[in-house]
């Protein structure tokens, strides 16, 4: 006769187990964005089972003028590309502390801009510092500009260097894909916005 410890162990295995193999077989369309308030870079990538395959990146250049057409240019190219990819979930850089609290404060802003674009398309929005990223792309939370971009072209197969922008977004992108599978099999999930 089997105990009751042994029969919620065996349920629990089977739970894990399950979340496991939707965690591995699911395939999640990726929209990484490093915002800023006159270059906001963006990279998509598909990532499910045991590949990872670019879809595509770039910039968004803001237009000179009031700091306010800026933002609007940033929300809209936002939408625009949201809607054009079709990702399930958005990662976006967390803020970092600057020297300069008026480029901090306008980096607040071109983020926000980003994150508000999302809404209405009610995807998962996650967050990861920068150091958090180049960590897990690089392995070194004080890797460069250049090395992000090298190990963009080779995690990804390119075959031109992307953009230091958008290399930082696809970074973003690849870093939460690597903690998705995690999250999925453990249950747990880091949402900033969106459904939970």
């Amino acid at each position: 006769m089997m105990s009751k410890r042994f029969i919620v162990t065996l349920t629990l295995a089977k739970i894990y187990c399950r979340r496991f193999e939707v965690a591995l077989t699911t395939k999640r369309r990726i929209l990484g964005i490093d915002p800023g308030s006159r270059l906001t870079g963006f990279g998509v990538v598909d990532f499910g089972e045991d590949k990872t395959e670019y879809v595509a990146s770039g910039n968004i250049k803001s237009v000179d003028g009031a700091f306010a057409d800026r933002l609007k240019q940033i929300f809209d190219s936002i939408g625009d590309i949201i809607g054009k990819y079709r990702p399930n979930i958005v990662v976006i850089e967390s803020v970092f502390m600057h020297k300069n609290a008026g480029s901090a404060l306008k980096l607040g802003h071109a983020r926000s801009a980003a994150i508000c674009a999302t809404f209405e398309y009610g995807l998962e929005i996650h967050e990861y510092a920068p150091r958090a990223i180049k960590r897990a792309v690089v392995g070194t939370g004080a890797a460069t500009k250049e090395q992000v971009q090298h190990m963009i072209v080779q995690i990804l197969n390119l075959d031109g260097v992307p953009s230091e922008d958008a290399a930082d977004a696809l970074a973003a992108a690849l870093c939460h894909g690597h903690q998705c599978r995690i999250q999925g099999i453990l249950g747990t999930s880091k949402a900033i916005a969106g459904t939970r």
